[in-house]
């Protein structure tokens, strides 16, 4: 028996397939088990046509091709390759079990692209499984910003027959390409940032709170939300927040680089944080991934390590709001259906948009409002309180005046924000001050003598939750970053509570 290993999708990652093979004597036949796709199982007329197109004759034996483990559905072309090379080089004596093979398969042994070969490699390589892969050439120059792997390209099944002959020999055909961007380095990782800002902060005149919460945002991962008159430059923050979020390190980059591979994009491995906004009528599918086979991902997934942003919030049905506060506690999403149960990481910032009332006109003074009191009521009461208790940063726009200036630019801004992300990393935190969890507050958000009065005094005057509590110390946490304060003061728990919803 021989073996090359190949891979599948089982959710959002890649999980090695190993493609064994037996030719035993018997009436001839030809037959691939394991749970293989209508594609796969193709492959035994592409793989039969392209060896008898390179002058091999296709041994008279009972051939029998498993994929292993049996259990898990596998679907896609790429397992062509890996079929052939089993069945031509079923003399050989080596041992192959080290290789990864990709590749489809023409009818006159041409070894073509595959569409799941770009996300397949990425996970693999994010999960640090694969070193050694023939894929096909036509993908090297794609393949050659994925790290720690050495890839070796083929054009047909001949040249892939003739390298695993000579695998001692063979060497990769092609350079590793590194991360071209600037970085620092902390705690023997790199961190790769950006100064490119298409939409900058310097457009945004006045609501300098606004920006003020959107720098805390961006520097410790908080989720915010922007209640205000149309017009009045929610969304304009919004969009630029992408902008400044903190640096990335290589992982993040090659997690960013699979989500465009699925979402059918170019990769373009830059340090900028992925931006999702789905319309506020979106299906609950849509924005959170499913499907009765196949569970796909949707758009909370696809927003993983970046951020979500929901204009409009509160016209979002009632269930995709509800359906969003486990991803918003926890970083992941869970789709269980009869045929799959699928776990999707989604650790991202939200950042949310809505008008004081249905007309939008409460809140300005040059307007009246149309609405009742009912109304209002009823707009409001479509963010439960659940909800709302997992925003850490809720401001108030102020109003547009003809006096409003530029205060701050995106580059000015992403600074401060690089600079808080040092301070934090260099005390040996590695979450994002809004992900940290019970045992990491305690170790990390360490408040001085005033400090703790205060919140005690803003617990029992405001009846404070448990999770509000630990919301304000890490939102307070932020703060001090960006102040360079190893301990957290009394002005930095007092400007935590300003953004408190009331």
């Amino acid at each position: 028996m021989k073996t090359v290993n190949c891979a599948t999708y089982e959710g959002l990652d890649a999980k090695i397939v190993h493609v064994e093979s037996t030719l035993t004597k018997g009436l001839p036949s030809f037959s691939i088990v394991g749970m293989a796709s209508t594609a796969i199982s193709e492959a035994k007329e592409r793989s039969k046509s392209a060896l008898l197109s390179n002058e091999f004759s296709f041994p008279p034996k009972r051939i029998t091709i498993n994929l292993a483990p049996s259990d898990v559905k596998k679907e896609g072309s790429q397992f062509d390759l890996s079929i052939a090379l089993l069945i031509a080089l079923d003399y050989l004596e080596d041992d192959l079990s080290e290789w990864f093979v990709f590749g489809e398969l023409g009818l006159d042994g041409a070894v073509k692209e595959n569409m799941q070969l770009y996300p397949l490699m990425l996970s693999l390589a994010n999960q640090k499984l694969v070193k050694k892969v023939i894929v096909p050439h036509a993908s090297l120059d794609k393949l050659s910003k994925i790290p720690n792997i050495e890839f070796y390209g083929v054009k047909t099944l001949q040249e892939a027959i003739d390298l695993l002959k000579n695998q001692d020999t063979a060497t990769p055909s092609l350079e590793q390409s590194s991360i071209e961007y600037p970085f620092y380095e902390l705690q023997k990782e790199k961190y790769y940032y950006v100064k490119e800002y298409e939409e900058d902060f310097a457009d945004v005149k006045g609501q300098e709170v606004a920006k003020r919460a959107a720098l805390i945002s961006a520097c410790g991962f908080h989720n915010m939300l922007f209640e205000g008159s149309p017009g009045c430059g929610k969304s304009m923050i919004a969009k630029r927040l992408r902008y400044i979020l903190p640096p990335m390190s290589g992982d993040d980059i090659l997690d960013v680089a699979k989500l465009q591979a699925l979402d059918l994009l170019e990769p373009d491995f830059k340090p900028h944080r992925n931006m999702r906004s789905p319309h506020h009528s979106s299906t609950l599918a849509s924005v959170f991934g499913g499907g009765s086979h196949k569970a796909q991902i949707g758009e909370v997934g696809l927003a993983h390590k970046g951020v979500l942003f929901f204009d409009e919030l509160p016209h979002f049905s009632k269930n995709v709001l509800e359906a969003l506060r486990e991803p918003m506690q926890d970083g992941k999403i869970r789709i269980s259906r009869v045929n799959s149960k699928v776990e999707y990481p989604a650790d991202f910032l939200f950042i949310g948009a809505m008008n004081p009332c249905p007309c939008g006109n409460l809140l300005n003074q040059a307007r009246e409002c149309r609405c009742s009191e009912l109304e209002i009521q009823r707009y409001k009461n479509r963010l439960s309180d659940p909800f709302l208790d997992r925003i850490d940063l809720s401001v108030v726009m102020q109003g547009v005046s003809v006096n409003d200036k530029v205060s701050y630019t995106s580059k000015e801004l992403h600074k401060m924000v690089v600079q808080g992300h040092i301070f934090a990393k260099r005390r040996g935190q590695k979450s994002f001050n809004a992900k940290l969890n019970d045992v990491e507050i305690e170790k990390f958000c360490v408040l001085d003598d005033e400090a703790k009065q205060t919140l005690e005094m803003a617990i029992s005057r405001f009846d404070l939750s448990f999770r509000s509590i630990k919301k304000v110390q890490k939102v307070s946490r932020t703060i001090a970053d960006l102040d360079e304060s190893d301990v957290i003061e009394k002005k930095h728990i007092l400007e935590a509570l300003s953004y408190r919803r009331r």
